[in-house]
Formats: C-alpha cells, sequence, structure tokens
C-alpha cells in the first residue's frame, strides 16, 4: 500500500454520522466540507460546531415533536436539515443518530468565515439542500484528511430560551 493512499481525503460514510451527536459534533471540526455552487467548487475545514440532542433537549427543534419544518431530524445520519431564521438566514444542520432518534449537528463555522448564516451564504446554501444525504450527494459532503485538530467546548449561542439546557457545553470549536 502507498503512503499517499493513508492521507487521501475519503468522503464520510453513514457510520460516521449514526453515532450520537456528541460524538459526531466534535468529531467534524477539521473535516473538509466540500459543496458544488453554480460556478465552482469549495472546499474548507469546518471550525465550528454545535450539538443539538433530540425531544428533551428544549434547545432542539425536535423537542417541539415532528413537524413537516423538522421531519428531515427524524431521518437517519448523514441528512441535511436546513431551516430559516429571523426570515434571513439559513442554518445548515447535519442530522445524526439513528431514523427516528432526532439530533443534529448544527455547523457555526468554516475556516475564515464564522456564523451559520454567512456560512450558508458562502455555500450558497438555502432550503433546495433540505433533506440532501451527504453519504451520496454529488453537490455537498464531508470528507475526512486525517486531521485532528484540538479543540475546546463551550456553552451553545443564541439558547437562552432552553431552561437548563442553555448552559450544556455543546458547542465545539478548534482551539
Amino acid at each position: 500500500m502507498n503512503e499517499h493512499a493513508l492521507f487521501s481525503p475519503a468522503r464520510l460514510e453513514r457510520n460516521f454520522y449514526t453515532r450520537d451527536v456528541l460524538e459526531v459534533a466534535p468529531d467534524l471540526l477539521g473535516k473538509i466540507l466540500v459543496c458544488k455552487t453554480a460556478d465552482r467548487w469549495l472546499r474548507f475545514r469546518i471550525t465550528e460546531t454545535e450539538a443539538y440532542r433530540g425531544a428533551a433537549d428544549l434547545a432542539c427543534h425536535a423537542s417541539k415533536g415532528r413537524t413537516q419544518r423538522t421531519e428531515a431530524m427524524f431521518l437517519q445520519g448523514g441528512v441535511i436539515y436546513m431551516y430559516l431564521i429571523y426570515g434571513t438566514y439559513w442554518m445548515f444542520n447535519v442530522v445524526t443518530g439513528e431514523k427516528d432518534n432526532p439530533q443534529a449537528v448544527l455547523v457555526r463555522g468554516l475556516e475564515n468565515t464564522y456564523g451559520p448564516g454567512r456560512l450558508t451564504r458562502l455555500l450558497h446554501m438555502d432550503k433546495n439542500f433540505y433533506g440532501e444525504d451527504m453519504t451520496v450527494s454529488p453537490r455537498i459532503w464531508a470528507e475526512d484528511d486525517g486531521l485532528r485538530p484540538a479543540f475546546r467546548s463551550g456553552k451553545r449561542i443564541g439558547v437562552d430560551y432552553a431552561g437548563e439546557w442553555r448552559d450544556k457545553p455543546w458547542r465545539f470549536f478548534v482551539a
């Protein structure tokens, strides 16, 4: 086996995403997000994520039940859950865990781009990505090239309404 093959980026497979969100969210740090826009391919390292863990987590949309908006969260890991906030910003989430166990990772930052609304604008992502499966999609996926950056965790952002759940240290970022 040649040495280069060990370090070639590989698309993340289903088994990466079907784990618990508290494993997937930090493990996405350092992975390469690949996205096709109308005229070019974009590749960025993921630098910040946030975990949302099922119906009991009052900061998670699934806590409001299974609705047309949240349906993608109830699919198997690897599917994209997109939603609009403030009528302006699309939020890019990757569903994790097994089917009917709604969990998702909000991708909050990419190298040189911080803020979930900014990154979806950079990647030209909108509702058309809702339900897309990153394990087979021809236009968006994540790759692993072996980088495992040091990271820190902290409280999630913008979930003050969630009671005790607002203080969970489920935001992960490259140190």
